[in-house]
């Protein structure tokens, strides 16, 4: 690469490491759309969806889109709403409140929308096991589209149109989008269609790519092929700041600079979800649809403030299970599957417990709450290698859970009762195998080796160019070998910040984010005064100004 494209041997170790190879790193370090977008009617039902959208367009329908709770679902309805919006369609949005509706179509909100005169409705990031209230839809004469990409059932619900691109018979290969990324495609197929019809004006999709690389970010798929495209020309949309709810929120993550894919996942997605997990859960996409500066600001400060909520409910029921985590593991160290649960935990923040409990104890974790009416409400996060989704499918069909299903790394589960003894006992068998054999490889694989004073702020801009890094594309991680830790202490809310400083004399700073009573954590601040080989990734840490390298540590080792 360094020869044949002159690429700096860092960037191209980098790339190497992760399989490109010298003719590809060109198309990965600029990837366009153009060369990567499939013909969108390689998934099954496109044309069939397109049809009928192209319909609703021509004839004014009012259409009903029924979203998901989170970033992918608002995001995925604001898409669908500001295009229909755009041909003069009334475009009603229903996101359904997580404790009273739980997640997916129900036939009570499905009544009221076609009680509201939809006459169309379009289920994105839901829909493709909701067989009962897509039935109760046709009952009532409503015709029904889902754009969708969860694991999906051998039967189908019924529809005009399922495009999912995990459905069983499809072959298209995009089973790595999220939703929004396949209602993009789906508004390309209508853009194509109506062309071909004769409509002059259409909408410019490239304008709504902000959307797709928020949803394709916080979403945590992969973040390779078409989704790194979508992720990379998405980030230069919104740098643009021409979506009003999205400028408007990131101010009130106080963001300052240019907006990065991290950004999306650990600052404005999180605010997003808010709304879902402890609010209203349709703030969200009234946010990303809002061209009203006033209410944008209004939202984007309710947001806020629920994320805040959120983070102080979050950390206390952490703690509780981390705690009931170390005591099981205690007695079943070799335990494949950990499941939490209490009556005491809020339902919107289970999927971020077991998201805490799968990041320290390194296995598939689910984290239930136990409700009034009896049921349990859980939430999932796996490790590669243990498809989450399909275990919490099969477990469904053997009459374990009333419903549930989701993806190979995320999965959510109603119970019937409080007790969640088999449906743990199953996951553990259902899993043993598939964990077993991930925690077996589990390494930390490192870049290379760098020093304090060769970590710059310009060295850490080289690498940002092989990204966006995320799910699927592992962020460079280096050792710094032999460096002493020479100052530590906690900040924020429970990250570890500390000196390092090398045999030369160099010194850069580093923090170990939400470590401060882990062992991690607790090895930096005892380690005062000791040397370490420190690993981590590095970023640029911006102070009054100047711009420096910063260490965010994910390992060490004494020396010896």
């Amino acid at each position: 690469m360094t020869q044949a494209h002159g690429l700096p041997d860092l960037l191209a170790r980098v790339l190497s490491g992760r399989g490109i190879r010298p003719a590809e790193s060109d198309a990965h370090l600029n990837p366009r759309l153009r060369d990567l977008m499939p013909d969108p009617d390689c998934l099954v039902d496109m044309a069939a969806a397109t049809d009928r959208l192209a319909q609703a367009v021509s004839t004014r329908e009012t259409v009903a889109i029924f979203g998901d709770y989170d970033v992918d679902g608002a995001a995925s309805a604001a898409l669908l709403a500001a295009y229909l919006r755009g041909f003069g369609l009334e475009v009603r949005i229903h996101i359904p409140d997580r404790i009273t509706e739980g997640y997916g179509p129900n036939a009570a909100a499905v009544t009221a929308l076609w009680e509201a005169g939809a006459t169309l409705l379009v289920c994105v990031d839901c829909g493709t096991s909701g067989h009962a209230p897509l039935e109760a839809a046709r009952a009532l004469g409503l015709d029904v589209i889902v754009l969708d990409h969860h694991g999906a059932p051998e039967t189908l619900p019924p529809a005009r149109a399922v495009v999912n691109p995990n459905r069983l018979d499809d072959l298209s290969g995009l089973g790595h989008l999220c939703a929004a990324g396949v209602v993009f495609l789906a508004l390309v197929a209508l853009n194509r269609r109506l062309r071909r019809d004769g409509v002059a004006d259409l909408p410019d999709l490239a304008a709504a790519l902000d959307l797709v690389a928020l949803a394709t970010v916080a979403d945590v798929v992969p973040l390779t092929g078409l989704n790194r495209a979508f992720v990379v020309q998405g980030l230069k949309v919104m740098r643009g700041r021409g979506r009003i709810g999205l400028a408007a929120l990131l101010d009130a993550a106080a963001l300052s600079e240019a907006p990065e894919a991290w950004h999306l996942g650990y600052l404005v997605g999180p605010r997003i979800n808010a709304g879902g997990r402890i609010g209203d859960a349709g703030l969200g996409a009234r946010l990303l649809t809002t061209h009203d500066a006033a209410e944008a600001t209004g939202i984007a400060a309710e947001l806020d403030r629920l994320n805040r909520e959120r983070q102080a409910i979050e950390a206390q029921a952490v703690a509780a299970a981390e705690a009931d985590m170390d005591h099981a593991l205690t007695g079943d160290p070799e335990r494949p599957v950990l499941v939490a649960a209490s009556a005491e935990w809020h339902p919107g923040v289970v999927g971020l417990i077991a998201a805490r409990l799968k990041e320290r104890f390194g296995r598939p974790a689910f984290a239930f709450a136990l409700r009034p009416d009896g049921t349990a409400t859980g939430s999932g996060r796996s490790i590669p290698g243990a498809d989450l989704g399909r275990a919490v499918r099969a477990a469904v069909d053997a009459g374990l859970a009333l419903k549930g299903g989701g993806h190979a790394m995320a999965a959510g589960v109603t119970l019937a009762g409080p007790d969640t003894a088999a449906f743990a006992a199953y996951l553990g068998s259902d899993l043993a195998q598939a964990v077993g054999a991930a925690r077996a490889v589990e390494a930390l694989l490192l870049d290379g080796t760098v020093s304090a004073g060769g970590a710059t702020a310009e060295m850490v801009r080289l690498l940002q160019r092989a990204g966006p890094f995320g799910s699927g594309a592992p962020e460079p991680i280096f050792a710094l070998p032999r460096h002493r830790i020479v100052d530590a202490g906690i900040v924020g809310n429970g990250h570890v910040r500390a000196r390092l400083r090398s045999r030369d004399g160099q010194a850069v700073g580093a923090i170990c984010f939400r470590a401060a009573q882990g062992p991690l954590g607790q090895a930096i601040l005892a380690g005062i005064g000791r040397e370490f080989h420190v690993a981590g990734t590095l970023a640029v840490d911006t102070w009054r100004g100047a711009d420096r390298a910063q260490v965010r540590i994910c390992d060490l080792a004494p020396i010896d």
